[in-house]
């Protein structure tokens, strides 16, 4: 039987350009290629480095547009290619960014950032590089403040390691009484020992709450050989989580602050949701996700999913589906990638905690992790989750509806499982009489 054809368009970026640049990105310059048509009706490549200063990428982006340039490729080297990409940009360029993996020259021939800006610029013309995703300036400004907040709420959390670490050379072990260190009796008491108090009665008497009733423990764990070094050191990391307490505290307020400002303009055309919940209040919704986690996943994809054809772009880009390897017959699965770790940090934590809710999330987790073990079924709801959130963003009026714990066991075919048991045990020798219960 004869197959027909299948045709299979090509994606904008995948377009032929005639006038096109491209970027080898370096630290201190870049060298740039510029292939236009000649008089002779060969195509020509003009090459020259040009500074990685805002003043000489500034005459760059003018030149370029002089020349009716229609695309420019810069290479994601390390930071280095942001001034390139955001100075050109501004300039109203059609700029993409590309992965370094995805235009490797050919191999045995000679390499030169000479050689490797003109391939680039070719593959540009042809249409043969995939863009990576790179969020409008609103989005980049929120995600550097989400960052950041990440950053830092690591760095206290060091800090705290460090605290404990400290109180056990110390041989107080307040840490395996008091459930954290980050409690206000527990404060008190360092506050207290690094005052110069040693008794450990007095110190267990400012407990505060349910940690009155431990006071026999307390005294005990607070038994110890705190001297002035150990107060000198506790002080300085005391100030160092305040400090960074306070600053996490401000990033807070201004990522709230960017998010207020950024969502009237995605939804300015749209019909007010339900209810008059925001973006964040819809992603709430979801088991799992936080106010904190859902600020982190509209930082690093962004409220527009115009960029996103489907969920599954968004689940590809995303690196929480494995990559499809396919040879004749022989199809398998590869690995998923790394992805963007803030991202799959957040969504992570969101699967982990929806796997212990009595949801459709949860019994999900629960029925792949007997055949596919913890890790693959948190990346099968993780991603399940990401599919979410891309249909929530992509129809503003849309709210999460959870499908409940008995989806699949609703939805069985009784009758061919009926059948199914039947015809194994009477393969192995059973006459089988159905009578219905009672």
């Amino acid at each position: 039987m004869k197959q027909e054809p299948e045709e299979i368009p090509d994606a904008e970026h995948e377009l032929v350009s005639e006038r096109v640049c491209a970027i080898d990105v370096a630290k201190d310059s870049g060298k740039v290629c510029v292939r236009v048509s000649s008089r002779a009706g060969r195509r020509v490549s003009k090459v020259w480095d040009v500074p990685a200063r805002s003043g000489a990428v500034g005459e760059l982006a003018e030149q370029l547009v002089d020349e009716a340039i229609e695309k420019v490729t810069v290479e994601s080297t390390s930071d280095y290619w942001r001034i390139w990409f955001y100075l050109l940009e501004a300039a109203g360029l059609s700029v993409q960014l590309v992965n370094a993996r995805d235009v490797k020259n050919v191999p045995g021939r000679p390499k030169s950032d000479k050689l490797d800006a003109v391939w680039l610029a070719k593959l540009t013309e042809k249409g043969l590089l995939r863009p990576s995703f790179v969020p409008p300036a609103p989005v980049r400004e929120l995600r550097d403040y989400t960052r950041l907040r990440i950053d830092l709420t690591r760095e206290r959390s060091r800090h705290w390691q460090r605290l404990e670490k400290l109180l056990e050379d110390a041989l107080i072990k307040v840490s395996a009484v008091a459930s954290t260190l980050d409690t206000l009796s527990v404060r008190d008491m360092l506050e207290a020992l690094i005052a110069g108090e040693r008794d450990p009665r007095r110190l267990a008497g400012l407990a505060r709450g349910r940690m009155r009733v431990k006071h026999g423990a307390l005294v005990e764990a607070l038994t110890g050989r705190f001297d002035d070094h150990h107060a000198e050191l506790a002080r300085m990391l005391l100030d160092q989580i305040d400090a960074l307490a306070t600053q996490i505290a401000i990033l807070t307020t201004r990522i709230d602050e960017l998010l207020t400002a950024m969502e009237p303009q995605t939804r300015a055309k749209e019909p007010d949701t339900p209810g008059g919940a925001g973006t964040i209040e819809r992603l709430d919704e979801i088991p799992g996700i936080g106010p904190g986690a859902a600020q982190i996943i509209l930082a690093e994809i962004g409220l527009d999913m115009s960029r996103f054809p489907t969920a599954a772009h968004l689940v590809s880009w995303a690196k929480l589906c494995p990559r499809t390897i396919q040879s004749g017959a022989i199809q398998r699965g590869g690995k998923t990638g790394k992805g963007n770790p803030y991202l799959k940090g957040a969504l992570g934590e969101a699967a982990a905690a929806a796997a212990k809710t009595d949801t459709f999330l949860g019994e999900r987790y629960r029925r792949i992790v007997k055949r596919r073990g913890k890790l693959k079924a948190l990346v099968a709801v993780a991603r399940s989750i990401l599919v979410i959130i891309w249909n929530l963003l992509n129809d503003p009026t849309a709210r999460f509806h959870d499908l409940g714990a008995d989806y699949h066991a609703t939805r069985i075919n009784t009758q061919r499982r009926t059948r199914n048991y039947v015809t194994q045990l009477m393969a192995m020798g059973y006459r089988v009489t159905l009578e219905p219960a009672a």
